[in-house]
């Protein structure tokens, strides 16, 4: 177990290296002035070019690109040119929103998808069935940004249950993690379903009910079991992604979380900043895919066993 995360990692290294340069060499490839930006339009070009060389702007790219993985390994973003803050600081201040968000998320997604694939599977090509697998369908298909604004105009606007934005009360969390589960619950719900539906066509299914035991006891007992294996890896999955792609849902709803810094750091080309949330949540993604590969040898014996 220990020689395949260490060697996961070992991958991930060069992934890593490669997002931090494509992102590097994307940003001082689009035209415009960082510098220009923070400071104004109408500045002295020779304060510019002043503050350029004092931010090391005037630099050779590679150059400026050793130097920030230098300070990367030592954990240092870089300073943000709009708030003239440690981006590192702040990151580590928006990231807890983030997870806050993307665990109820994910309790939402994991409670709908779960509860709906196994209803889906026992009433199997009847009206449950269709109308849960219709659900789950919208759910994949339907873009995150379009449920986050039907559901803000019905459940915020027009039944005033919920606040239109804001993070500052659970009742204000509960309609963006529903926006930001819903895709995920599709999924969860259409893959328990066919797993069951295929799980309970085997001869140890047919055993359990020769012997006697109670159909809820043949599903949760013995199907449930083996059929749970894929979904629990892509519900892992799914966290990473949650944690790394809130950035629609916490746009629309303005949660100060990480996804809202980079959509921000877009809008004002604060490269450090942007660079900073990119680099992160890469991080995230690549510790979700090491997570979901050690529970999935802990759960299922015959990968530990090399079968």
């Amino acid at each position: 177990m220990l020689k395949k995360v260490l060697k996961r990692i070992l991958i991930s290294i060069p992934v890593l290296v490669g997002v931090v340069l494509l992102i590097f060499i994307m940003l001082r490839i689009v035209p415009g002035d960082p510098v220009t930006t923070m400071m104004g339009e109408h500045v002295n070009p020779a304060v510019i070019e002043k503050i350029s060389k004092e931010m090391g702007l005037d630099k050779p790219l590679y150059v400026q690109f050793f130097q920030y993985i230098a300070h990367a390994l030592r954990g240092d973003f870089g300073t943000s040119y709009r708030l003239n803050r440690n981006v590192t600081k702040i990151i580590l201040e928006a990231f807890p929103n983030t997870v806050k968000l993307s665990l109820l998320a994910a309790v939402v997604a994991w409670i709908i998808g779960i509860v709906a694939g196994i209803i889906a599977a026992v009433r199997q090509n009847k009206l449950l069935d269709r109308l849960f697998m219709g659900g789950a369908l919208i759910g994949v298909s339907m873009p995150v940004f379009m449920t986050a604004l039907v559901l803000q105009y019905l459940f915020a606007f027009k039944f005033k249950w919920f606040p239109v934005s804001g993070f500052d009360s659970f009742r204000a969390m509960i309609l963006p993690a529903i926006v930001l589960g819903w895709n995920s619950a599709g999924s969860i719900a259409r893959m328990t379903r066919s797993n069951l539906v295929e799980i309970m066509q085997n001869d140890f299914i047919r055993t359990a009910r020769a012997k006697g035991l109670l159909e809820s006891g043949v599903i949760v007992k013995h199907a449930l079991k083996n059929a749970m294996l894929p979904v629990v890896t892509m519900m892992a999955l799914q966290v990473s992604s949650m944690l790394s792609g809130a950035v629609l849902t916490e746009s629309v709803f303005g949660v100060p979380g990480i996804g809202r810094l980079a959509v921000n750091a877009i809008e004002t080309r604060d490269m450090p900043l942007l660079q900073g949330t990119v680099i992160f949540t890469t991080i995230l993604i690549i510790a979700g895919n090491l997570v979901a590969d050690l529970l999935y040898n802990v759960l299922d014996p015959r990968i530990r066993e090399g079968a």
